[in-house]
């Protein structure tokens, strides 16, 4: 099986003033929190976001596991919708003392390049800095943070550095090529 190298960047924000915005998408883009939580849902947007650039850590997930983690207090899942079509999502953990993770972001394939990634981004680190404001009893947010990957669209590191994400980690490691999974076996055009 031949590897490959991959570089891992941790960005991240201290304080809600370092959030900077993006342009509108238009009219027919909408974001919403899926509140009632499903692994159906959740693993259609890990899978149809996440198939073609090698989004694999979550393939194995039971149903009963994705359940235990959507369900856990403060997890959140933000879909953009365009003209009512699901687009993209990101998804927040938050975690001890203020942290809040942005666990995943991206657009399903055929909505990227349209302006919703930038929208998208901006909307969802708004949601992890007043997350404590839905979730009472949890600390307000002192940190939001998340991390991306060479394996990751080429212009993923580019908007996280204009919504005012800072770099404070990077690290390579040698990984195992595996084959785009996709939503389904052949989904993605070569």
């Amino acid at each position: 099986m031949s590897s490959l190298l991959v570089t891992t960047w941790s960005l991240e924000q201290t304080s809600p003033a370092d959030l900077l915005p993006a342009a509108d998408p238009g009219d027919g883009v909408r974001i919403v929190r899926a509140e009632v939580p499903s692994p159906e849902f959740s693993r259609f947007l890990y899978t149809s976001v996440g198939g073609d650039i090698h989004w694999t850590d979550r393939l194995g997930w039971s149903h009963a596991r994705w359940r235990e983690y959507l369900e856990r207090p403060g997890v959140e899942t933000w879909v953009a919708h365009d003209r009512g079509t699901p687009a993209g999502y990101v998804e927040l953990e938050p975690q001890d003392e203020g942290a809040v993770e942005i666990v995943y972001f991206g657009l399903l394939p055929a909505f990227r390049g349209r302006r919703i990634g930038g929208h998208l981004l901006a909307y969802g680190t708004a949601r992890a800095w007043d997350l404590a404001e839905r979730w009472p009893g949890r600390t307000p947010t002192k940190r939001v943070w998340l991390h991306t990957c060479s394996k990751d669209g080429p212009h993923a590191m580019d908007n996280y550095l204009r919504r005012g994400f800072t770099l404070f980690d990077t690290e390579v490691e040698e990984e195992p090529e595996v084959a785009a999974p996709g939503p389904w076996p052949g989904a993605h055009p070569a």
